[in-house]
């Protein structure tokens, strides 16, 4: 084991609260990613999803409620064995974007999933995406209209919280309900793995390609700085403003109570840098061509090789890959929302459908500096720059 998976792995066990007993043996942090779905499975409830000190969650099971039925192991994907029963041979790309530019303006991309969600809603089916409980909390939600649907759209670089929702789609499945869910492609495993295929048919599954997944507890620490520092609530914010065009750096806005708006850079830095990254996103076996979803959409970087007439606005681009004969049937029916073009896969990968994301090596510094320390304190330390907060990033709205 290397040095930093060491540090990892000691700073995991040394912030688990109230350790007990685990029959999926998470004794290193990279080795789980958090899907739920060994904590869905249990019968008996005896696993639950305990958050470490970033905020990031793993099982714990209560050895008073366990039967030791290996279940918990056997539903566990995060593995090189993940299914891929229902992947074609050859996964089909495409560029994609809405045609209707208001669902452009407020999609990070190219609206891609609005139109198949959208199509589902029609269906009479429910979508599943990640949206906001509470205070701006990253979670996982269930939707029925396209107004509920609406809190999907968007980036949201935390690590969304699962909850119960395995459990909901299962219930849904059993109700005869088509079900479209988005996550990231450990989720979507997950799921599949949980699910089973004898439900599969009326599932839907969609992965986006993903970088790697942030800290919760980082990003509820960042949100109270920024209330704490204007003196006015958060009520409304963009993880990826848009609003100067896709093609440009990530850009965090909030808008506060008091009508001002607060644009920074840091969060996109965090992100990009692998510094608040779950460790096991630097092990993802997912980070390849055979993805564990029906369909894989994201950010097109690169089109300007293969469909520059597509984004000549800089409104948002998508690459949409159906790795699944469902997935092709379900982009076909969407195809009259969207602008497509058919492109070659292999001049169209994005780095991570290549390899992971690499975790910085400042992270255990990081992380136990985090501890000790306020978030805006600990990031001046660890990158000697200043916020790009400050008066000049503030105007107020007519």
């Amino acid at each position: 084991m290397k040095k930093s998976e060491d540090d990892r792995t000691s700073l995991f066990n040394k912030y688990k609260k109230n350790p007990v007993d685990t029959m999926i043996n998470i004794n290193n942090p990279a080795d789980c990613c958090g899907c739920t779905a060994c904590a869905s499975i249990c019968a008996h409830n005896a696993i639950t999803m305990k958050p470490d000190a970033l905020g990031f969650l793993y099982p714990e099971v209560d050895r008073s409620k366990c039967v030791d039925c290996g279940l918990c192991e056997k539903v566990c994907a995060f593995n090189d064995d993940y299914d891929k029963s229902f992947n074609i041979d050859k996964p089909l790309a495409y560029a994609a974007r809405h045609k209707t530019e208001e669902e452009l303006r407020y999609s990070r991309s190219g609206a891609v999933f609005v139109a198949m969600s959208d199509y589902i809603l029609k269906h009479g089916g429910v979508v599943y995406g990640a949206g906001y409980a509470d205070h701006f909390r990253v979670v996982h939600k269930r939707a029925t209209t396209k107004e509920e649907c609406s809190e999907f759209k968007g980036s949201k670089y935390v690590q969304s919280d699962m909850n119960t929702v395995f459990r909901q789609v299962k219930q849904d499945l059993k109700a005869g309900l088509a079900v479209l869910f988005s996550g990231t492609p450990c989720q979507t495993a997950g799921l599949n793995s949980y699910i089973g295929k004898a439900q599969r048919k009326n599932l839907i599954l969609i992965d986006i390609i993903c970088h790697a997944v942030p800290s919760p507890s980082i990003w509820k620490d960042y949100l109270g700085y920024i209330e704490s520092k204007f003196k006015s609530n958060v009520i409304k914010l963009e993880f990826r403003d848009k609003s100067v065009g896709w093609y440009q750096p990530y850009m965090e806005s909030f808008t506060l109570a008091d009508n001002s708006i607060h644009k920074d850079f840091l969060l996109g830095y965090l992100f990009g840098s692998g510094l608040v990254s779950r460790p096991s996103c630097e092990h993802c076996r997912y980070c390849n061509l055979s993805r564990p979803s029906d369909l894989t959409i994201g950010d097109f970087w690169g089109y300007e090789k293969v469909a520059p007439e597509m984004n000549t606005d800089n409104k948002g681009i998508s690459l949409v890959i159906c790795n699944t004969d469902k997935g092709c049937s379900l982009f076909r029916e969407c195809s009259y929302m969207l602008h497509t073009k058919h492109v070659e896969l292999m001049n169209s990968l994005q780095p991570n459908l290549q390899h992971p994301s690499s975790v910085d090596p400042r992270w255990h510094q990081f992380a136990k500096d985090y501890q000790k320390k306020r978030i805006f304190v600990c990031c001046q330390e660890i990158w000697k720059c200043r916020l790009s907060l400050s008066t000049k990033n503030v105007y107020r709205q007519n």
